[in-house]
């Protein structure tokens, strides 16, 4: 039995945990403007994980119930990879706490506040797959979360025995939290996509299979484990179980981070933030490679994947921003588009050369120049052919603008789009940013 499973070990059996509050289960003991939770504290709030007495298979087992999905933005079933990096030999786990998109903050939350938690769950999935060895992954320019998961790690090792946990400071690039790059980057190569097969977790870093896991992911699992997978389900819809976390931001009184069950219709969220100041006007969903939502279809849709799907969208990273009525969503999409090509791998000509172009053609756009058959044709041109799924993102991004704004487009051809209107969405500056 391994170290991380030796600390937890208890005589239970992972279904029959007592009840918890419902609501939060991840934002628990948080006080506004406090700093991480001490391990004590931590303690008192999230009691020790009752570990099964099988580890491995009951934990699996229990998160393979849960129908936990991986809440980074791909949402692949955590049992299904869990289970398939059990089957390598010495496996590594490596928690992904990148913060390369800008419209979320959830997981820079947790390992600032809840870093504790985090641990929890990575050395849960430790024991689950037979790991020995822990790498926690943080922006290398946050530093207030290297901080708190450092000082976290150092006070595990002086109360609790456990496995090695070190803490990597990784790039500040868009692209460094994708898992081949994130990989890459621990293998010693720059922190960008490579190309598959093979997975990560068949294999990874030092060619071991390795669990590349979001840290809201890991926080979940370290809740199932805790009160059980039937617990978990108590909340979400039947083929997206439990709650996640949303950043909402923009046009709402009250911006931040909310947990919410996945299936939450998306007008109570943004009521649960106090509502907007005025009209609602449009609504991106998922954060940079997401989809704009209109008014309307914002009012009616609700926060899962089947919900979303038919309207070209999905929960992504789970981020939420609203703009205000007066702001041009087609401005902000070529800010983004602009944004997006500067971080590029240059890795395929469907990067170089594609983004650069559709960015470029999206700008002429608002600038009153018809380019809108141009732009449909090259991101037909562009989808599916990139060396990794960046270009993807962009286009859908493009293509749900495209729908949304067709009306701010006209305004725009036709010599009467907007003129001093102040930028909403984050475009941060990560010009010179190594990939190293």
């Amino acid at each position: 039995m391994s170290a991380a499973a030796e600390v937890l070990e208890q005589d239970f059996d992972g279904e029959s945990a007592p009840a918890s509050p419902s609501l939060p289960r991840l934002l628990a003991g948080l006080d506004a403007g406090g700093g991480p939770l001490p391990l004590a504290r931590h303690r008192r709030v999230y009691p020790v994980p009752p570990l099964p007495r099988r580890p491995r298979q009951d934990i699996l087992a229990a998160v393979e119930r849960s129908g936990l999905r991986g809440r980074g933005g791909a949402g692949f079933p955590t049992g299904r990879k869990l289970r398939t990096v059990s089957e390598g030999r010495r496996p590594i786990v490596v928690v992904n706490g990148s913060k390369g998109e800008p419209t979320s903050s959830k997981d820079k939350l947790l390992l600032a506040r809840h870093t504790h938690l985090v641990l929890d769950g990575a050395l849960l999935a430790a024991a689950a797959v037979g790991a020995r060895e822990v790498i926690v992954c943080v922006d290398r320019t946050a530093a207030g979360d290297l901080g708190a998961v450092r000082a976290a790690v150092a006070e595990r090792r002086t109360a609790e025995p456990m496995v090695e946990v070190r803490v990597e400071a990784i790039p500040h690039r868009y692209l460094a939290g994708e898992e081949s790059a994130l990989v890459h980057w621990l293998n010693g190569g720059p922190a960008k996509p490579t190309l598959t097969p093979p997975r990560p977790f068949q294999s990874g870093v030092g060619g071991r299979p390795t669990l590349v896991d979001n840290v809201e992911t890991l926080a979940h699992l370290a809740q199932i484990v805790r009160w059980g997978s039937e617990w978990f389900r108590q909340h979400g819809t039947t083929d997206e179980p439990g709650t996640m976390l949303v950043t909402l931001s923009g046009a709402v009184r009250r911006p931040g981070v909310y947990e919410v069950p996945v299936g939450a219709p998306l007008a109570d969220v943004v009521r649960a933030a106090g509502g907007t100041p005025s009209r609602m006007g449009a609504v991106l969903v998922g954060g940079y490679f997401g989809s704009w939502l209109t008014p309307a279809q914002a009012r009616k849709a609700r926060l899962a994947n089947e919900s979303l799907r038919p309207l070209g969208g999905g929960l992504g990273c789970g981020a939420i921003v609203v703009l205000p009525p007066d702001a041009c969503g087609l401005v902000e999409t070529a800010r983004i588009l602009s944004w997006l090509a500067g971080e590029s791998a240059g890795q395929c000509g469907s990067c170089v050369h594609g983004l650069a172009a559709i960015a470029g053609a999206t700008v002429e756009l608002y600038k009153g120049d018809d380019t809108v058959a141009r732009l449909r044709r090259w991101a037909a041109q562009v989808e599916g052919r990139g060396a990794c799924r960046f270009p993807d993102g962009a286009v859908r991004l493009l293509r749900s603008a495209l729908e949304v704004f067709d009306e701010e487009i006209e305004r725009h051809v036709g010599g009467s789009g907007c003129t001093g209107v102040r930028p909403v969405l984050p475009v941060p500056n990560t010009k010179g940013q190594s990939w190293r």
